[in-house]
């Protein structure tokens, strides 16, 4: 090999790469024009072929050393980029797609939880009407510690919190999993565990109501069920989402349904995990601490609440959610990708 008519045919894709890496090593990776990032991908595995190639002929010391730095700047900005990119994916995640989510599916949520409440009321009056029904839905030492000892089953958390909260939440994290996927039984299961859930909350509210312990078993309730309830209020509507694809698949074909609302059921039951997460640490640290008066219980719980309504309707400042909305916008290294109708083709129409 001629070394210097390679080093005179290659060089100016060196400097070329050179000058790019040092413009988004100062400005950053989004510097850099749709062109300008292909070109550095391009020269990138041009650079690592020579750099190959000069380390087989030993070209030289010098050489290879400012080619090993060009390929090393050249992988950093690439690979560092995208992992960047994928973080700034699921920031604009959480804050602009989950919201829009929820607010695009609100109705199948809205039936979850109607499903819930409406258990929730005739448990609620049952238990009031028949003292018998209590005692087969709620478990018989919760039922003593009330009844007997007029106290709540809360004070048990205290000194384990840690291991409580974080059973806490896996038990609520299995409960939104089964709720989803309950919608694989066209929504019957995820209808019956919204139903369950909501009939044992009914049973011991009366439970505590019949016990004059209301006020305080409600200022134990509210910090955490603000985040934790809704979540699962989520859950049951993500479930429900995909019975609908299955029983109504609407102008697409089942099996094609099932996909579209099942990426959209995966990705509300991403969206609810943090919750879940916050709700467990409140439920474990916060809401049985006996030092924090009730009403001060009441009041972030209510805080939460109206925090997590406000978070739900927040919308983009351009009018469409980044990554949800219409018209194009760039993926990874600047290809523009267009968004609006899912790209559905008429194979996976009906008809």
């Amino acid at each position: 090999m001629n070394v210097q008519r390679w080093i005179a045919t290659q060089e100016p894709n060196w400097k070329r790469l050179d000058n790019l890496l040092q413009k988004a090593e100062k400005k950053g990776i989004k510097s850099l024009s749709a062109l300008e990032i292909k070109d550095l991908a391009s020269l990138y595995r041009s650079v690592s072929a020579d750099l190959a190639r000069a380390r087989t002929n030993k070209v030289g010391v010098t050489l290879t050393q400012d080619l090993q730095k060009l390929t090393s700047r050249s992988y950093n900005q690439i690979y560092q980029g995208h992992h960047r990119q994928e973080w700034q994916a699921v920031k604009e995640f959480y804050l602009w797609r989950f919201p829009q989510l929820v607010r695009e599916n609100w109705i199948y949520i809205a039936i979850a939880t109607g499903i819930f409440w409406l258990a929730g009321i005739i448990g609620w009056w049952y238990a009031w009407q028949d003292p018998v029904f209590i005692s087969i839905t709620v478990p018989p030492s919760l039922i003593h510690k009330v009844r007997d000892e007029g106290e709540l089953w809360m004070g048990s958390i205290v000194g384990i919190e840690p291991l409580a909260s974080s059973g806490i939440t896996i038990n609520n994290l299995l409960v939104s999993f089964a709720a989803v996927a309950g919608g694989i039984t066209a929504g019957i299961y995820t209808m019956f565990i919204m139903a369950f859930n909501g009939l044992s909350v009914g049973v011991i509210a009366t439970l505590v109501g019949q016990n004059n312990l209301a006020y305080p078993f409600w200022a134990f309730v509210f910090p955490h069920g603000a985040l934790e309830l809704p979540a699962i209020f989520l859950a049951g509507g993500a479930g429900l989402l995909i019975g609908k694809a299955i029983v109504f698949p609407g102008k697409y074909r089942r099996l094609y349904a099932l996909r579209l609302n099942g990426v959209k059921a995966a990705q509300l039951l991403f969206g609810i995990v943090p919750m879940l997460v916050i709700a467990g640490a409140i439920e474990g640290f916060f809401s049985p601490n006996p030092f924090i008066p009730n009403p001060i219980k009441y009041l972030v719980g209510i805080s939460l609440f109206c925090s997590l309504v406000s978070y739900c309707n927040r919308q983009h400042g351009s009018g469409t959610s980044p990554s949800g909305g219409r018209g194009t916008s760039r993926t990874k290294f600047g290809v523009s990708a267009h968004r609006g109708n899912l790209g559905v083709s008429s194979r996976q129409k009906k008809g």
